[in-house]
């Protein structure tokens, strides 16, 4: 466990997945960051790579050639190697291996890494082309957060509001995770989407016409609230497993195939490409 702090935060981050498992406020003593109950949802926070969502037949097709993939990608469930760590800063690597060349064949390092900046939390996907072809991924965040923050409060209590007004087209899935093809309407009164038990009961919202790069947990009842800030990415999946006291704000570079529509990965929809030795990085952004 590789532990960052500052006089704002206190944040803590596993080497299993190189991911987030405590967004502490120390202003106010809150643990923001669900803390994986296995019986409802044993994540906290899972990076998703290769891709994002789920591939049909779980196969992921390079080349006309199948290559068994669950569900995310494989980094959430990789051991990574701590590169560098300071009081405030982190980074941790997951390279190929010859392992990892039997299901997603490209040679790459991909890299989170973790800076504290005042009361912001900087998350950053980085990936390094180290082959000699073209590499074709996705990457997203699945930060989940506690909601309510306090005891005796309401999930109800809560809202999400988003940084601009917003006429939101949720992309409908199917029962096994894949786009269908259809949308429908989100009501979003005064950018406000209102949490309830129910929201997701056909499964996450994935807003593909975003205008708002910022989406904000609020509460009805106080000003405690935290932001997750997404300047560059294009998706969002909000998401709860219904009953559960959490919501989860996702950024994505990337999203699940759509039904019926089986294509090899430089064909996906939202693929990102990376020349030979060239080097992305994308962050995103969690703040109270």
């Amino acid at each position: 466990m590789t532990v960052l702090e500052n006089e704002f935060l206190k944040v803590a981050i596993d080497l299993k997945g190189a991911q987030l498992s405590s967004f502490y406020n120390k202003q106010t003593g809150i643990e923001h960051l669900w803390q994986a109950n296995p019986d409802i949802w044993p994540w906290h926070s899972p990076n998703l790579f290769p891709i994002v969502g789920g591939l049909i037949n779980n196969q992921l097709l390079v080349e006309g050639q199948a290559y068994e993939m669950a569900r995310h990608g494989f980094a959430r469930q990789s051991e990574f190697i701590l590169l560098e760590a300071d009081e405030v800063s982190a980074s941790f690597s997951l390279p190929y291996c010859e392992k990892k060349l039997l299901v997603y064949p490209y040679k790459f390092d991909y890299q989170v890494l973790y800076t504290l900046i005042d009361n912001s939390l900087r998350i950053t996907h980085k990936v390094i082309n180290l082959d000699k072809k073209t590499i074709y991924f996705s990457v997203g965040g699945h930060p989940a957060f506690n909601v309510p923050f306090f005891k005796g409060e309401n999930y109800e209590d809560y809202y999400l509001e988003f940084e601009t007004d917003e006429h939101l087209e949720a992309n409908m899935l199917s029962a096994d995770g894949f786009f269908t093809g259809e949308t429908h309407p989100v009501a979003t009164p005064g950018n406000k989407l209102h949490l309830t038990r129910h929201l997701f009961d056909a499964d996450a919202l994935v807003f593909k016409q975003l205008n708002s790069r910022m989406v904000s947990i609020k509460s009805k009842k106080h000003d405690q609230s935290v932001s997750v800030e997404f300047p560059h990415y294009n998706y969002l999946g909000v998401w709860a497993k219904p009953g559960a006291d959490f919501v989860c704000i996702e950024p994505w570079l990337g999203c699940a195939d759509t039904q019926d529509h089986h294509v090899n990965i430089n064909k996906k929809e939202a693929i990102q490409t990376l020349h030979a030795g060239h080097v992305f990085e994308a962050p995103y952004f969690i703040s109270f």
